[in-house]
């Protein structure tokens, strides 16, 4: 069901695990790929090593302080049960700031997810804002997804996301946003198996054309709005893992130990959708296996041996979760039956780019995005 491979021989790199499951992959003279090339010149760019690393963090500690006085909290987190952003609150208590942890609820929580954002934030005394999608604007947006046949459907919970943080700065006087992005453990995802979660235009135009329940209370945000907040200098997006050794392995230690947070299987699957989307819709629809794009950062990163990643991509994906059960789950939830899902699986898969979008202005704007990120940062 591969429409985006070639004919191309299959190869993979010599120090990652990415191959041309990529189809847009490209290999040097020494057969390392250009994931793994670019993600070690990001982490020279982005992430901060040793004294910088030391002074950097304190000088935005102090900015954050300064800039919260006479406020009840002096940044936002998101958070969503899983481990970065649980580990970046965490982290945000130790440094003494007073953040309020927000979170999306898009309907699609396990349990598991619930209990660690509530013994996470009892722990730390933490302020929860929970912004609760509309389940059946949520859903028709979804299902759009699903029937244009397009990689990416984590796109309309990635946006809102965003949205929701953007809206919960803005009311609370709050211009620093704290995330659990960072180039170590995530610096590697062939942009061929996502697309940009920020092209509002691309969202509209899917649900537009597939969607039949209106967006009235569907959080929103335009590139262009997002951008020129970033400029005003009113949002600044702090990576806060970027300015920390952060190995994933002891974090997670850590946080089960003092905060009683369990782990729950995959990288993001404290929801059931994602679980589903990554460990079963991808693989089947696309062959796209997100878990080696997630793997090779933590080989790079020196967290994990090549040979281990290789064991690991071996196993099932749903090893340790009951796949019948989350495609019962699945379909009820969408009130579908399991031939219309097995329907939306089977029809001709499509690329973003065959629906109207702004991919080209956003590829245009390359050096400016780097000036946005630049200017977001609080360094």
């Amino acid at each position: 069901m591969l429409q985006f491979s070639s004919s191309r021989r299959y190869q993979i790199c010599n120090r990652c695990l990415m191959d041309t499951s990529d189809p847009e992959i490209a290999f040097d003279e020494h057969g390392n790929c250009n994931h793994c090339n670019r993600y070690f010149v990001r982490v020279d760019e982005e992430v901060r090593r040793g004294p910088e690393a030391e002074l950097a963090l304190e000088a935005l500690v102090e900015r954050i302080v300064k800039e919260g006085k006479g406020k009840d909290y002096d940044c936002i987190a998101g958070v969503s049960g899983g481990v970065d952003s649980t580990f970046v609150i965490y982290k945000l208590k130790q440094l003494g700031l007073r953040p309020l942890a927000v979170h999306f609820d898009n309907g699609w929580n396990s349990e598991l997810a619930v209990a660690n954002i509530k013994n996470a934030l009892d722990r730390l005394q933490i302020d929860l804002h929970t912004d609760v999608v509309d389940w059946e604007e949520f859903r028709d947006l979804q299902l759009s997804f699903l029937k244009a046949s397009v990689p990416n459907c984590e796109i309309p919970t990635d946006h809102a996301i965003t949205a929701t943080l953007v809206k919960t700065a803005r009311r609370n006087r709050v211009r620093y946003v704290v995330n659990g992005s960072n180039v170590v453990t995530e610096g590697i995802l062939p942009i061929s198996w996502v697309y940009y979660s920020h092209d509002l235009h691309h969202i509209r135009a899917i649900h537009r054309q597939f969607g039949r329940v209106p967006l009235k209370t569907f959080p929103q945000v335009s590139l262009a709005s997002f951008s020129a907040r970033i400029l005003s200098g009113s949002y600044k997006m702090v990576n806060l893992l970027n300015y920390v050794e952060y190995d994933k392995a002891k974090a997670v230690q850590t946080m089960k130990r003092e905060l009683n947070w369990q782990y729950y299987g995959g990288k993001h699957y404290e929801s059931i959708y994602t679980r589903w989307y990554q460990g079963y819709y991808l693989p089947t629809k696309f062959g796209f296996d997100k878990r080696r794009a997630h793997l090779s950062a933590l080989v790079c990163a020196g967290q994990l041996s090549r040979e281990q990643g290789i064991v690991e991509l071996v196993k099932n994906p749903y090893a340790d979760n009951d796949l019948d059960q989350d495609m019962d789950f699945v379909v009820k939830k969408f009130g579908l039956d399991r031939g219309q899902l097995q329907h939306l699986i089977d029809k001709p898969n499509k690329k973003h780019t065959d629906y109207s979008n702004r991919n080209n202005f956003i590829e245009g704007l390359s050096g400016l995005r780097s000036y946005l990120r630049n200017r977001a940062k609080s360094v």
